[in-house]
């Protein structure tokens, strides 16, 4: 029986272009970064780059298309509008065989777009419209929704005060009485740094498993070195999985922790979409019941794989 896994999270559409340095100081952007935009800043932009590639996006979506490159069963859950973005991300998903059970409809808001700008040395900057994706509701997650899961993975990202909140706990009662896991990735540190409470909160009583990296995990505890991160997590009887770079990764279960070393690349061309794919790789191979150390190799071997490419898609 093929094991199944449920990612919710942010539908973005990612538009790539290349461009001059010079473009990013006219344009008041720091390089690196990635900075919320609103509809007009987000057309006037697209309006000036020659667009390279148009790929369905989001943290999350990530994940599943890496556990559909890996022939895993994955859908995803995400809120975009019945327009030419949500057509093009609705058959992103479906041309590489992740299921995408949402239904379009004519939304108030445009379907979210995160326009990435790679200059000549590849780093990307980043310039997002939330748009619809930001607003997915309780009334779009069904209990139909999850019923033939073994594992749901939520992101940090999808995380906020009213809608997103009341999903979120909608969501983890529906798993929780279906006996489904719930995953969750910490997503950003200053995601972490805005809801510490609420996601200290929500692994303590809902989350069987956690994903983050280590700074992320450290802001989450409060602490400043990761063995005291590690000695305060292993009071929870969680799964807490934690990536390190190139100092690879680590699982505490069980008041055990289980190390793996990373895997040596020759050369990083771009680190989009590294704990995406870490995540896709891992939780695969865990619902397939397999041991942690086994769960975090296989992590490792398809972030190593699609750092050494441009775009979070193997």
């Amino acid at each position: 029986m093929n094991k199944k896994i449920l990612g919710i999270g942010n539908a973005i559409i990612d538009v790539l272009a290349k461009v001059e340095d010079d473009f990013l100081n006219r344009n008041n952007l720091t390089k690196g970064s990635m900075k919320l935009i609103n509809q007009t800043e987000f057309k006037n932009l697209k309006n000036n780059i020659k667009i390279e590639k148009v790929v369905a996006g989001g943290s999350v979506a990530n994940s599943m298309a890496g556990i559909a490159y890996l022939k895993g069963k994955s859908s995803f859950i995400g809120k975009i509008s019945a327009d030419k973005f949500g057509d093009m991300y609705k058959k992103s998903l479906k041309d590489i065989n992740v299921h995408f059970p949402y239904i379009q409809k004519n939304e108030s808001l445009a379907t979210g777009a995160s326009i990435i700008l790679i200059t000549p040395d590849s780093e990307r900057t980043m310039c997002t419209y939330l748009g619809i994706s930001s607003h997915l509701s309780a009334e779009d997650v069904t209990e139909n929704n999850i019923l033939d899961y073994d594992l749901i993975f939520l992101e940090g990202y999808l995380w906020d005060k009213g809608t997103s909140e009341k999903m979120f706990k909608h969501v983890i009662t529906l798993a929780k009485k279906n006996k489904v896991k719930v995953a969750m990735s910490l997503s950003d540190i200053f995601c972490v740094t805005r809801h510490k409470q609420d996601f200290y909160n929500l692994l303590k009583n809902d989350l069987d498993i956690l994903i983050g990296n280590e700074n992320e995990i450290n802001e989450l505890t409060n602490k400043k070195s990761l063995l005291e991160s590690i000695n305060q997590l292993k009071e929870f009887s969680k799964l807490i999985v934690i990536t390190r770079s190139e100092k690879g990764s680590l699982a505490i279960e069980n008041n055990e922790v289980i190390n793996c070393e990373s895997i040596k690349v020759d050369k990083v061309l771009d680190l989009t979409g590294a704990g995406d794919l870490f995540a896709a790789g891992f939780l695969k191979v865990y619902i397939e019941k397999s041991n942690i150390k086994h769960c975090l190799n296989s992590g490792s071997k398809l972030a190593s794989q699609i750092i050494q490419k441009i775009g979070a898609r193997l």
